[in-house]
């Protein structure tokens, strides 16, 4: 196998989701090329991909010792160190990449990412230490668990809130003035605390009921008898919210609202409609990409490929300074991916297109951008064959494949033949030419698949079933060549390939059951015969075993078996296979 089909193998397999069989088809290419730095990128990623970071970092940086100044080999490094949770180190790997590609989207990216675990590892602000808090299904389910909470639920300024918080933890600052949002983060991090205003009163440290009640039953302390003024109990100070912060919760909530108009209006296909409610909402709020993706998505029904793509580009690009959920790039990436290939003519034009759904697939594998990869590939490999169909140069390749076969350059007139297949792949002449090329080669199977393609195309053509005969024949399997023969004399009675065919099958066939072979060829066709899974079935058959039993035992039950045509056929074949000898 060479290099680069491994690789091929590697990178649909890791298109796929199957990295485990993507190292080893890389691996594979990496011992018949070691020196290509490629290879050990593609390996480091997959390795990546299934958490095996350590082998992902030898073969990262054997990537960096091959190609010191390809900046992909520095992203590789760094995402190994990331997911070893060295976060300096990757720090290091992607600051040194970006000096080689200073505008590597990827290099940034994942600079941000370290940087971003460097803080949370330092416990820096409350979304990097808290932030997990707020991710998946499990935060609503603690929410409605908790009856401290679950009334909240029910209250759609809070469920907006608590969205944006999930959507992206940093919008927690926002709204930590709200009690609610309070009560909320201390129920998710399993911590109890009083959130009552100071009217509501303040519980104080130790106030038990037990406590309180022995503190009211003991005598007054001798100081306020003596006339000493208690001092009083210090409030806390009232939470002050700024007009900027003030303003911006208010921009979210419209903005929000907008949203959803603006989905009520795509439902309803009032694209125009949809279109001015989302942009209303981007310019309320430009943090959350749902509002340009759903946008985008409008535009892809109205057949505006470019406002899409142009929406969908911002969105990705937006998505990573805010660190937005990777399932929400993924969808972006793919809507891309979506327009590209509504605007295709060629084969080259889903190129983009499927490199687009690639990217959409390493942020979130969603079967629907998995289909939506694989359907772009057909219809790209579908459009090739179009645009290389030429019967004009398929003739002539033919007749140079012809020429070659007069010559006995079988291998030459192969790959003329297989050209002109290319050129034009239903053309009976052409399977039947390379089929008889393949038998002599003595490559049959090979030359079986052509002959039964020929038929396929064309079930008059008497070429195919001489050529399917012929390799039959060479496989000794008299039987099959014999059927096959006669199958072609329906169409062409008279051709005499065709005759001399069945004239060859009969002989075989006599000598076997005449039993004229050598113990050789006796075993040889046995042991074909018993490979056979026809001749399989006939001898497991009970009935047969019954029939070939009255044959030693009872010849007179033997001769009414003979009276039906279809256990005479299974005899023939028997014979045939060399399995029953006639004396």
């Amino acid at each position: 196998m060479a290099a680069a089909e491994a690789k091929s193998k590697g990178n649909a397999a890791f298109a796929a989701g199957n990295f485990t069989d993507a190292v080893r088809h890389f691996t594979e290419a990496i011992n018949l090329s070691p020196n290509n730095h490629v290879l050990y990128s593609n390996r480091s990623a997959a390795y990546a991909s299934l958490s095996k970071f350590s082998e992902a970092l030898i073969d990262a940086e054997k990537t960096v010792e091959l190609k010191p100044d390809w900046s992909k080999g520095c992203s590789r490094v760094g995402a190994a160190y990331l997911g070893l949770h060295n976060y300096n180190d990757a720090i290091l790997a992607y600051r040194k990449g970006l000096k080689i590609d200073p505008n590597n989207e990827v290099l940034k990216s994942g600079l941000s990412d370290a940087q971003s675990g460097q803080g949370r590892a330092r416990g820096r602000g409350p979304s990097s230490s808290f932030g997990d808090a707020f991710s998946g299904p499990e935060m609503w389910a603690k929410l409605t668990s908790d009856p401290r909470t679950r009334t909240y639920l029910q209250q759609p300024d809070f469920v907006r809130m608590m969205q944006d918080i999930q959507k992206n933890p940093n919008n927690l600052d926002f709204y930590m003035k709200d009690q609610r949002v309070m009560q909320a983060f201390g129920v998710l991090l399993g911590m109890k605390w009083d959130t009552r205003t100071p009217e509501e009163g303040v519980k104080m440290p130790g106030g038990s009921p037990e406590r309180k009640r022995r503190a009211e039953s003991e005598p007054v302390k001798e100081e306020k008898r003596a006339g000493y003024k208690a001092q009083p109990v210090p409030q806390p100070e009232p939470v002050k919210v700024s007009e900027e912060e003030k303003e911006l919760k208010e921009r979210k909530v419209l903005a929000l609202k907008e949203k959803e108009a603006g989905n009520a209006a795509y439902k309803k296909k009032d694209f125009e409609n949809a279109v001015q409610l989302y942009t209303k909402a981007i310019e309320l709020d430009d943090a959350d990409i749902s509002f340009l993706t759903n946008r985008a998505a409008v535009f892809l029904e109205m057949g505006k490929y470019e406002d899409c793509m142009k929406d969908c580009d911002k969105a990705v690009e937006r998505g990573r300074e805010l660190r937005s959920d990777y399932k929400m790039i993924a969808r972006a990436l793919t809507r891309k991916g979506t327009a590209l290939v509504k605007m295709a003519k060629i084969s080259k034009d889903y190129e983009p297109a499927i490199e687009t759904f690639q990217k959409a697939l390493t942020e979130h594998r969603n079967p629907e951008t998995l289909k939506k990869l694989n359907e772009a590939e057909k219809a790209k490999k579908e459009l090739e064959q179009q645009e290389y169909f030429d019967p004009q140069v398929a003739d002539e390749e033919r007749e140079k494949g012809n020429q070659f076969f007069k010559e006995q350059k079988y291998p030459e007139a192969v790959s003329r033949y297989t050209e002109s297949l290319r050129r034009n792949p239903k053309d009976p002449r052409t399977y039947s030419n390379r089929a008889a090329c393949y038998t002599k080669l003595g490559a049959l199977p090979e030359g079986l698949k052509d002959a039964d393609k020929c038929i396929e195309l064309d079930p008059t053509f008497a070429k195919g079933y001489t050529r399917k005969g012929a390799v039959q024949f060479f496989m000794k399997e008299f039987e099959k060549a014999m059927e096959t023969y006669q199958a072609g004399l329906k169409y062409d009675p008279q051709n005499q390939e065709l005759l001399d065919g069945v004239r060859r099958c009969v002989e075989q066939m006599k000598k076997t059951s005449r039993g004229d072979l050598t113990p050789e060829e006796l075993k040889e066709r046995q042991a074909k015969g018993m490979q056979d899974p026809e001749i399989q079935n006939i001898l497991t058959d009970p009935v047969m075993g019954q029939v070939l039993a009255d044959f030693q035992e009872n010849p007179k039950s033997a001769q009414k078996h003979m009276k039906n045509p279809l256990v005479v056929n299974k005899i023939k074949k028997l014979i045939s296979a060399g399995i029953l000898q006639v004396k």
